[in-house]
């Protein structure tokens, strides 16, 4: 698995402020409604509502609003019907892009997330043209502010639990673990108070592509802003990364 990435301490940053401007609200109540859709509306009984629950209320999206996506989605009432859709690409500098789209009118989105790729320096390619290079994962997020647990202590608790790898950086601990131990993990380390800013079911690149040039790395982040903006985008996922003096540049 690669070590830590740049892009992820980057998205993270622009998550925390996209949620500060309820920018995310649309997309999380669009999970809820499509999880209630597919497996009911109870968050106990169906682990990946509880999961974009936790998420949104993480986002500090209203109760309220909640509670109206998971009624929507469960109750079967005649509205918008989403399509789950990827598409995968390339970059500039040859990184590769994966794309989590919900969509109700598909030809729409094809053409427009092809349109991003194209106005970027990048390209849309076929389905599974960068796929292999990533790894469905378990992704905890634990932010060092507010963590009562040391690292050490934090550690020996995920892999006891049964996860496959915790990294650091200055901000936070991300635990990695198996689609099928992530559940486990996640609830075992929340009886022991542990809080998490991210849980999710992601994409995790098993190599990165270190990209040198700062103009290039510029690019490629404002492709993926883009993507990330656009309406029916729920995730991305690239194996873009920078070094540690590129990074300072870009913010």
């Amino acid at each position: 698995m690669s070590g830590h990435s740049k892009w992820s301490t980057i998205k993270r940053k622009k998550g925390k402020a996209d949620a500060a401007k309820g920018a995310v609200f649309t997309k999380l109540a669009r999970e809820i409604i499509v999880a209630a859709k597919a497996g009911g509306g109870n968050p106990e009984g169906n682990f990946r509502l509880r999961i974009a629950v936790a998420n949104a209320k993480s986002a500090n999206m209203p109760n309220d609003n909640i509670k109206r996506a998971i009624d929507k989605g469960a109750g079967g009432a005649e509205g918008t019907n989403y399509e789950e859709l990827t598409y995968e690409g390339y970059g500039p500098g040859g990184t590769a892009v994966i794309v989590k789209t919900m969509t109700d009118n598909r030809n729409r989105t094809a053409g427009e997330i092809r349109h991003i790729f194209a106005k970027n320096g990048g390209n849309m390619g076929e389905t599974g043209c960068v796929g292999w290079m990533f790894k469905e994962r378990g992704l905890l997020t634990v932010d060092k502010d507010g963590c009562k647990h040391s690292a050490d202590d934090l550690m020996l608790l995920a892999l006891d639990l049964g996860a496959d790898d915790i990294q650091e950086d200055e901000e936070s601990f991300e635990i990695i673990t198996a689609p099928d131990t992530f559940q486990a993990v996640k609830e075992g380390m929340e009886k022991e108070g542990v809080l998490f800013s991210v849980s999710e079911i992601t994409m995790i690149a098993e190599n990165s592509v270190m990209v040198t040039d700062l103009d290039q790395a510029k690019y490629v982040l404002r492709m993926m802003d883009a993507l990330d903006e656009h309406d029916d985008v729920q995730n991305t996922y690239t194996n873009f990364d920078v070094a540690d003096d590129i990074a300072e540049k870009l913010g």
